[in-house]
């Protein structure tokens, strides 16, 4: 059972007004989804321009058809997420909205199940469930199960990164693969590798923190660690790739418009039996020498239409880090300024 409300809609009288009642059998998960003082319940009607009502269990929706059957769609999911014990944030609201907005668009994704319910696609690993909040998460997500190769492009902050890792802890908890692989190229502080102190693990890590993150985020401390050790799990710098063949395994390549044309190709030219290669990037932050041409770049264009390569575009409206970030993308773009170094795709 995925969400425990009943549905009970009023006519009001007003071809475009709608009232809709909902009622939830669990006063503790109600609760999760009102949020302190009822917090939640206020983001959906500020954004959403409806007018809700809280009488115990039972919420009282009252606005246009459209935004009441979103403010509806958008609780019966949150509802369902602090069923399965989510402790519901503010992005997750958002999130929350952002898809029941989209779902009004047959031609988008999430689709809608039976009953209107939203389906949107979700990634469950040890630590937490990840629920897609935007519906170009929400196609990367189901590209990720689908797709051998996938592309996921666009700005930062729009979870290209983060989603792919929970699809690799997810995988490696199922048993459906055997390692996970991280990888970056090392050229984003513009410095050399032979310049940096410590031993090789030590000079690199600071180029794969942000992989470290996002696999703590996922799965307990101690398994990382004992992953990390037995080499199930592998962060290594792209030119480490070089003459392996990757089988049963996720890989990852990050900041992949940091590649060069050779490195890509060789990159890419490794995929083995069962495997899953994930490559994200942003093709307006490339941090390459002057002239020379972006191998991410190049990919998608020499790789467009073939069978089996899924491409997923972000935009700045996909940003879920948080809300200042897809202001600052947006006026980046409005200047002209993000494309400075930007080759055309």
């Amino acid at each position: 059972m995925t969400a425990a409300a009943q549905l009970k809609t009023t006519p009001t009288g007003a071809s475009d007004m709608a009232h809709i009642v909902l009622t939830f059998d669990n006063n503790k998960h109600a609760g999760v989804l009102y949020g302190q003082f009822d917090e939640n319940l206020a983001r959906l009607e500020q954004q959403l321009g409806v007018d809700i009502r809280s009488k115990g269990n039972q919420l009282s929706i009252k606005g246009s058809a459209v935004t009441a059957e979103q403010a509806r769609r958008a609780l019966d999911h949150l509802y369902a997420m602090a069923q399965q014990g989510a402790e519901l944030s503010p992005s997750d609201v958002d999130g929350a909205i952002r898809m029941a907005i989209a779902a009004d668009d047959q031609l988008t994704l999430p689709t809608l199940e039976k009953k209107g319910k939203m389906a949107a696609a979700q990634i469950a690993t040890r630590k937490r469930t990840i629920y897609a909040r935007t519906p170009n998460q929400d196609a990367y997500m189901r590209a990720l199960e689908r797709a051998d190769l996938v592309f996921g492009i666009g700005p930062a902050g729009t979870g290209k990164t983060y989603l792919a890792v929970a699809y690799a802890a997810m995988m490696l908890e199922r048993g459906l693969v055997e390692r996970v692989i991280l990888s970056r190229p090392a050229v984003e502080a513009g410095e050399r590798l032979g310049f940096l102190p410590g031993d090789m693990k030590e000079k690199v890590d600071p180029y794969l923190r942000p992989l470290y993150d996002a696999l703590y985020d996922m799965m307990p401390a101690d398994k990382v660690e004992r992953a990390l050790a037995a080499g199930v799990i592998e962060i290594a710098p792209l030119a480490f790739m070089r003459g392996r063949t990757l089988a049963h395994a996720v890989v990852i390549l990050d900041e992949a418009q940091n590649t060069s044309s050779m490195q890509m190709k060789m990159f890419l030219t490794r995929l083995g039996e069962n495997a899953r290669m994930i490559v994200t990037g942003d093709p307006s932050q490339i941090d390459l020498p002057a002239n020379t041409r972006s191998g991410l770049v190049e990919a998608l264009h020499v790789l467009d239409g073939v069978p089996g390569i899924v491409t997923v575009r972000f935009e700045d409206q996909d940003v879920v880090r948080h809300p200042l970030v897809a202001a600052i993308v947006r006026a980046y773009d409005r200047v002209g300024m993000a494309g400075k170094g930007e080759e055309s795709v």
